[in-house]
């Protein structure tokens, strides 16, 4: 499958980690935005890049942008 094996750079997450951890909500329910953008160039950012060199890097490359909204609760 093509891109299999690849290892792509993970960002600091809200919890101040790299990575992803999944929902976790104090109480009641919450909606959560996933965001996929279509680019026209591959980034080139490190291990632990933040939100805003995210933003950086992706000005002026983005062609398209889906966004799936779900909820969760405990």
């Amino acid at each position: 499958m093509e891109g299999e094996g690849i290892a792509y750079p993970q960002g600091i997450n809200d919890f101040g980690v790299v990575g992803y951890r999944g929902p976790c909500p104090p109480s009641g329910t919450h909606h959560y935005h996933f965001k996929v953008y279509a680019l026209d160039t591959t980034l080139n950012l490190e291990n632990g890049a933040t939100r805003e060199e995210l933003d950086k890097a992706m000005s002026g490359h983005v062609l398209a942008i889906g966004e799936l909204i779900g909820t969760y609760g405990r």
